[in-house]
């Protein structure tokens, strides 16, 4: 496998399109390892925030979402406390109450359960999944035909949506392409990874993302993002989140396989009648080639405050390098003009 040093040296990275191997654009020989990431099934999430745990506890995370006394904050976003990534939320859970009158999120959203359980014989629910198949804790409570709970007064449905977001990995990523002093860096995984230690804090990354994922902490003015436990991978160790999460709605894994998993998901649902179901991120030919870490939601992406259409900012790059090299030559024509048209 290649040093790091000898990878830069040789890197020549790709601004836009479709990459198959963000690692060896970056410079890293045949030999490194395949290309991995997270795919998150929302339908199966729970909304326990294991994930958010443990990514505190082990990448020694700050605490955030609390007051300072210990108690936390309330956002008014149901019970969502830290409220969006940032510097100190790597991993952020949201909870989204979708509420509706009695009746109309059946017929809007096909009256069908948001998932399917997996790993639990019908009947009987106590049952312990296998190793490495998905539960849908939501399947086992009462159909009420619209993706929750039905309120006791019976005038309204309210639907729950919940998702673990994280970084996503872009393959390509605009946060990396604009750091000056290459503090953010593809690792061999296919991952994008920030040195502490060489961020030197001038914030040019945090406009770059396309996902408002990147921030500076204000008590060391770094910026900070979910590594996807770069530390762990190189032990032969999944994700702290991951590990975590008891649903395995968070899966990690080489990213084609991961893919492939997802698919089959989406196309189970489908089969379900879940025609909400899509997946975000899964496509390399969007505005960032594809992300590493990729979702199912059960509805748009705004409904979970994820952008429709993110674009790598640098994919403008050629054109407005071209366009500057046009107005130079312009103003250099003009100069040379006036200066000739001057000895006349």
């Amino acid at each position: 496998m290649t040093s790091l040093r000898d990878a830069f040296s040789s890197a020549t990275t790709s601004l836009y399109g479709a990459l198959p191997d963000p690692a060896a654009d970056a410079g890293f020989t045949a030999e490194h390892p395949k290309r991995v990431g997270f795919f998150t099934d929302t339908s199966v999430c729970i909304g326990c925030k294991a994930c958010e745990v443990a990514c505190k506890e082990w990448n020694l995370v700050p605490d955030d979402g609390t007051d300072g006394s210990g108690k936390y904050n309330l956002l008014g976003m149901s019970y969502d406390n830290t409220g969006d990534l940032n510097a100190t939320t790597w991993r952020h859970v949201a909870f989204i109450e979708d509420v509706r009158p009695h009746g109309s999120a059946t017929a809007a959203h096909g009256g069908a359960p948001s998932g399917v359980p997996r790993g639990v014989p019908e009947g009987d629910a106590a049952s312990a999944p296998a190793p490495g198949e998905t539960v849908d804790l939501l399947a086992l409570l009462p159909d009420t035909g619209a993706h929750g709970q039905q309120t006791p007064d019976d005038t309204r449905d309210v639907r729950w949506l919940m998702a673990s977001d994280v970084c996503k990995h872009c393959t390509h990523a605009g946060c990396l392409d604009v750091c000056p002093t290459g503090a953010l860096f593809r690792t061999e995984f296919g991952t994008v990874v920030v040195q502490d230690d060489i961020c030197n804090g001038c914030g040019y990354c945090v406009p770059s993302c396309p996902y408002g994922v990147i921030d500076l902490q204000p008590s060391t003015g770094g910026a900070h993002k979910c590594t996807l436990c770069y530390d762990r991978l190189g032990s032969g160790l999944e994700p702290a989140c991951a590990k975590a999460c008891p649903t395995n709605s968070i899966q990690f894994g080489d990213l084609d396989e991961l893919q492939a998993t997802a698919d089959a998901r989406l196309a189970e649902l489908h089969g379900l009648g879940v025609d909400e179901a899509r997946l975000y991120g899964r496509d390399p030919n969007d505005g960032v080639g594809g992300d590493g870490a990729f979702f199912l939601l059960l509805d748009e992406p705004e409904v979970y405050g994820m952008p429709p259409d993110p674009i790598v900012t640098s994919r403008d790059l050629p054109e407005m390098w071209r366009n500057a090299a046009l107005a130079a030559v312009g103003l250099a024509a003009a100069v040379v003009a006036s200066f000739w048209r001057g000895r006349r």
